[in-house]
């Protein structure tokens, strides 16, 4: 019996996967296929994948070609699998020519021509045609632009920036607008970086225009502000996201599930510090620009329900509270957390969370996690845990915020309990609630 094996994704499948598979069931009397694993995906950078592991799996399933179906999960396991169930034929699409010539070492390996004219690139660009528009002036727009290539369905459609911000000179054929009604006439979602002070106008004017928004957070400095504007994208039926791109770092997200099982025991400490000496941006201070992050781990661990806070800052512009450093502490029934920010000052810029028996640490910058520790008092238990970070978790963001507007449900990783309670601190540090001044 002549065994063939092949891989794929298989999402959204399509004659092309399915031409592809006849043939490849030509070539023997067995044939083997391997589907991709969600995280295997994500670490080659296939970041558009709509459909589960099981629906595909299932997909491939219906066409009743397969006489096995197997998994993929890992760098070389193509050599395991001929290895061991006796494969005597590897074959895939010839788009691929050439890079698995390695695997004739173990079986003939077979190209095949694949149907031109559909794949599913351009199936999920198809299913989802958005028009971003850019608001804000900072450095980070050219970042967005970059990222917004790998997203399928996503166009950068303009920008609008106040201080007539402009784009990189190797970023072309963008236009800038001299209103934001020009923007928003030719776009129909918004990402905006704008001064956190006019977050509300921007935000309100998008969402009466229909437009989906991720807003860099803080989504706002006044609570009743920002209460009014998500009631404002529920009546208009948008999607109003907080964008914060170290919540969409795998290496962040395994580390925050990790931490809530008790691998360190009960949490009794988080302690997050974000500092920079370069770049600053005068349109954000420093609690804006970096309060949101330190934030972060802080509420998605500990929750909001703090009973006591305070706030001790150093302004360097006390008529536009634009502060220097900001470390703020809270008080929870079981637990203590603080964080520390500035663009004035300079500390090592790391994440720790302290437990009863052990405790996780990120290096400096941990707010771009992909490596963490999980170390315990006898170091031989310790355990390294390493991610792929491609685009600093803006590309995951952008692919979260578009997979939002295709569902109409939220898939951001920032839930609105934590949202709300990072204006409420924003907030609370522009009343001077709770602060001391040094």
């Amino acid at each position: 019996m002549k065994k063939v094996i092949t891989y794929g994704t298989y999402d959204l499948i399509h004659k092309g996967h399915i031409r592809l598979l006849e043939r490849a069931k030509a070539l023997g009397d067995y044939l083997v296929v391997g589907v991709t694993a969600d995280n295997f995906d994500r670490a080659r950078g296939k970041i558009n994948v709509q459909q589960s592991l099981i629906e595909r799996i299932e997909n491939v399933r219906q066409t009743g070609l397969a006489d096995e179906i197997i998994v993929e999960e890992y760098e070389g396991q193509k050599i395991d699998d001929i290895k061991r169930l006796g494969i005597d034929i590897f074959t895939v699409g010839s788009d691929w020519k050439g890079h698995f010539d390695y695997l004739n070492e173990y079986c003939k390996v077979v190209y095949l021509d694949r149907t031109q004219g559909i794949s599913s690139s351009e199936l999920r660009a198809e299913k989802c045609d958005i028009h971003l528009g850019l608001i804000g002036e900072s450095p980070i727009l050219n970042k967005i632009v970059r990222e917004a290539n790998y997203v399928n369905g996503l166009h950068v459609s303009g920008i609008y920036s106040r201080s007539h911000f402009k784009l990189n000179s190797n970023i072309k054929d963008i236009p800038s607008y001299e209103t934001i009604d020009e923007l928003f006439d030719n776009c129909n979602a918004v990402y905006i970086i704008s001064s956190p002070v006019s977050h509300y106008e921007d935000i309100k004017k998008a969402l009466n225009h229909g437009l989906n928004v991720l807003c860099e957070s803080p989504i706002t400095i006044n609570l009743v502000q920002y209460e009014e504007l998500r009631e404002l994208a529920k009546q208009h039926g948008c999607i109003l996201a907080d964008a914060l791109k170290t919540a969409y770092s795998m290496a962040y997200y395994r580390l925050i599930l990790l931490a809530k099982t008790g691998v360190i025991g009960d949490i009794v400490s988080v302690d997050a510090t974000c500092t920079s000496l370069s770049n600053v941006q005068k349109e954000w201070n420093s609690i804006c620009a970096w309060g949101p992050t330190a934030l972060l781990p802080i509420f998605q661990l500990l929750g909001t329900d703090y009973h006591q806070r305070q706030i001790v800052t150093r302004l360097e512009d006390d008529k536009n509270l634009f502060d220097a450093f900001t470390k703020i502490s809270f008080t929870y029934n079981h637990a203590v957390a603080s964080m520390k920010v500035g663009q004035g000052v300079k500390s090592e810029g790391e994440l720790i969370i302290s437990g009863t028996e052990g405790y996780l640490y990120v290096p400096s910058p941990w707010w771009k996690t992909d490596y963490f520790e999980i170390r315990k008092e006898n170091p031989a238990n310790n355990k390294r845990y390493f991610y792929q970070l491609d685009g600093e978790g803006i590309r995951y963001e952008l692919v979260s915020f578009v997979k939002s507007i295709q569902t109409q449900r939220p898939y951001n990783y920032i839930d609105t309990a934590v949202s709300k309670a990072i204006v409420k601190t924003i907030k609370d540090f522009y009343a001077q609630k709770d602060v001391i001044l040094i």
